[in-house]
Parts: C-alpha cells; sequence; structure tokens
C-alpha cells in the first residue's frame, strides 16, 4: 500500500482548486463513457453529465448549491436514460456537504439526496434492490464526510488549544518579566539610594561623631550585602530557582525602618487591628509598597519624619507611608510609584498617592484585599 500513501502526499501537495478540477474531470468522463455504451451520447446527456460533474471543482466553496446542481444533473441523466451504473458526482457531492457544509445545509441537502435518489430509483427502474445498494453507497459517502469533518473539528480544537496555550505561556512570561524588573527597581533604588544618603555622610562623621561614623559604614556593608542576597533570589527565577528562597514580607518592615533611621530620618512604626500571616504575594507586595515609599523620602522628600501605619480590618489591610516632606511636588509618574500602583492592582488593591494630612508631606496608601487572599 506504499503506492497509495506516496499517492496521497502527491495529491495533498497540489492546489485543492487542481485537486477538485480533477475530480470533476473524472467524473464527468466516468458518467459520459458508460452513457455512450447503452445510448447514442447527446447534446442533452453531454450536458447534463456536465451538470452532474463540473461544478465539483467548487465543492469546498459552495458545498450546498453544488449538491443542488449535482442533483438536478443526476435527475436529469436518469429521465434521460443516461445516469449509469454509480451517480459518482451527486456521491462526491454527498461527501462535501456532510464534510464541510453547516449543519442546516447538511440536513436539507440530506433530505433533498435522498429524495432525489429514490425518485430516480423507484419511478424511474422500480427496482428495490438497485435501491438499496444507490442508498447504501450515499449513506457511505455521507458517514465518510461526517467522519472526515470530525476529524478536522479535532485538528482545529487541539491548534486552538495548542494556540490558546502557548499564548498562556507567553503572557505568564511577561508577567514574570514585568515582576523581576518591579523587583529589581524597588531593591536597587531602595539600597542604592540609603547606601548614597549615608557614604555622603560618613566621612563628616568621622570627624565629628566616629562611633556613629562606625555604624553608619556597617550599614552600607549590610545593605550592600543584602542587596546582594536579594538580586540573587530575584534572578534565580531566570534559572529556574523560584520559590528556592522565601521572599521579604510585613516581617522585614522593621528592619526597613531601621535602615532609613540610620540615613537619618526619624521613623515612626504604627501598627493597628488584629495582624495575621499573609500569602506570599500579598505579604510582599505590602513591603514594597513600604519599601519603594521610604525609597522615594530619601531621595526626592526631604523630609526629617516618616510615619508607615499598617492597620488590619476583616477582609483587608491598609499600608500607609507619610512624610514631612516638601510634599506633592515629587513626581508622580516615576517608574517607582507606576511599578507599585501595579503591583498592588496585581492583587486586586488600589493604590492613593498625594499630599498628606493637612496638605503637607506626601502620602502613600494602600489597601490590600486580605480576604480574598486567605
Amino acid at each position: 500500500m506504499g503506492w497509495v500513501r506516496a499517492l496521497r502526499e502527491r495529491a495533498a501537495a497540489l492546489p485543492p482548486r487542481a485537486v477538485d478540477a480533477g475530480i470533476a474531470l473524472a467524473c464527468y468522463l466516468a458518467t459520459v463513457l458508460p452513457a455512450h455504451k447503452v445510448v447514442e451520447t447527446s447534446p442533452a446527456t453531454l450536458l447534463l453529465a456536465a451538470l452532474a460533474s463540473i461544478p465539483l471543482v467548487w465543492r469546498r466553496r459552495y458545498p450546498f448549491p453544488v449538491t443542488v446542481a449535482c442533483g438536478a444533473g443526476t435527475i436529469g441523466l436518469a429521465l434521460v436514460h443516461g445516469l449509469g451504473d454509480m451517480p459518482l458526482g451527486q456521491l462526491v457531492a454527498t461527501y462535501t456537504l456532510a464534510a464541510v457544509a453547516g449543519a442546516r445545509a447538511r440536513l436539507v441537502g440530506g433530505v433533498g439526496t435522498l429524495a432525489g435518489t429514490a425518485f430516480c430509483v423507484l419511478y424511474l427502474s422500480n427496482k428495490l434492490g438497485e435501491l438499496a445498494i444507490t442508498m447504501t453507497l450515499f449513506v457511505a459517502a455521507w458517514a465518510l464526510g461526517t467522519s472526515t469533518r470530525a476529524r478536522h473539528d479535532r485538528i482545529a480544537l487541539l491548534e486552538e488549544r495548542g494556540r490558546r496555550q502557548a499564548e498562556e505561556r507567553e503572557s505568564a512570561a511577561s508577567r514574570e518579566r514585568e515582576r523581576i524588573a518591579r523587583d529589581m527597581h524597588d531593591i536597587l533604588a531602595h539600597s542604592i539610594s540609603l547606601i548614597a544618603v549615608q557614604a555622603e555622610a560618613g566621612p563628616v562623621l568621622v570627624r565629628t561623631n566616629p562611633e556613629r561614623a562606625e555604624r553608619v559604614f556597617d550599614t552600607i556593608g549590610e545593605t550592600a550585602r543584602e542587596t546582594l542576597t536579594q538580586l540573587r533570589r530575584t534572578l534565580g527565577v531566570l534559572r529556574g530557582e523560584s520559590g528556592r528562597a522565601p521572599q521579604p514580607d510585613l516581617d522585614g518592615v522593621a528592619e526597613l525602618a531601621e535602615r532609613a533611621r540610620e540615613a537619618g530620618l526619624a521613623v515612626a512604626v504604627e501598627e493597628r487591628g488584629d495582624p495575621r500571616t499573609l500569602p506570599p504575594e500579598l505579604g510582599l507586595t505590602a513591603y514594597r509598597v513600604v519599601q519603594e515609599s521610604l525609597t522615594n523620602v530619601v531621595r526626592h522628600a526631604r523630609a526629617s519624619q516618616v510615619w508607615i501605619r499598617l492597620e488590619w480590618a476583616e477582609d483587608r489591610l491598609g499600608v500607609a507611608v507619610s512624610d514631612d516632606g516638601r510634599g506633592p511636588g515629587e513626581p508622580n509618574g516615576g517608574h517607582g510609584l507606576i511599578g507599585m500602583r501595579e503591583r498592588v492592582n496585581a492583587v486586586g488593591g488600589t493604590l492613593r498617592t498625594g499630599a498628606g494630612p493637612d496638605g503637607k508631606g506626601f502620602l502613600v496608601s494602600a489597601t490590600l484585599p486580605v480576604g480574598t487572599h486567605g
């Protein structure tokens, strides 16, 4: 059966219209030549044979009209006794109708085909045995077309599923890249800002307050080491190491506050309500909000006092960071605030930024929906 497979592969490589033209020509010749053996071929026979086969050239695009045309030609051939033993054109049209037509077209075309076949066989020849054979051929053609339709539907379903999975993978990869970018921005911006402030103050403190200068330089070293640790943890995702090291959460707020104090800020931390354990993603979001807010205070606010407030409610957590700096003159469209808003929105929360209480300083206020995560 190797030659059959090779022939099928060659046919599949041809343009569909060329294949259909070949089928139409073969059906036409198979209809005309047997008719010529029985009776003298007339122009009417040739014309009806063409009507019963040539429309197959357009069978894929117009399956229902082609079935109607081939059916009319087949009935006409039967009336002039030029049909022969097998209505090949109508069989191919029936197969195509079952394979590619819509549900309504299949219903109407199938009923019409059965009625036309019964008329041709019973009314013109009145042979029940011939009717059974002919009906079996049409049922086989219909079943083969239905099988082809089911196979194409399965292929289309698998292709659609593959496309959706590819889109989901790309979307997940894009979200992961955005998350890594936000994490790296938060880590580097916060740490480098603190290191820069303390490094600038270090030479002065060496002369005026050596003990504090030593603490400042120790803090610079600790901050740098912690930054490298967090960067390794974040970049580990790219090496398939995500989840091997815990991400920071609200337990790290106290350390953030202490480092900000070492940078010269007076930081007050206040917590109200009933604290509880947060899911990792939510805890990391709250931590990054505090971290980025402190970074902005150090870099832009020229503030001396910062207040960090955590307010627990039954279904939400409020995280607010305010200062006594120069207020909303700070840039609101920077990458830090944009990334912070994206991070809060990703967990279903809301973020508000602007002037602090009484229009003084700057306020970052995030509301995180604890109830939807825990």
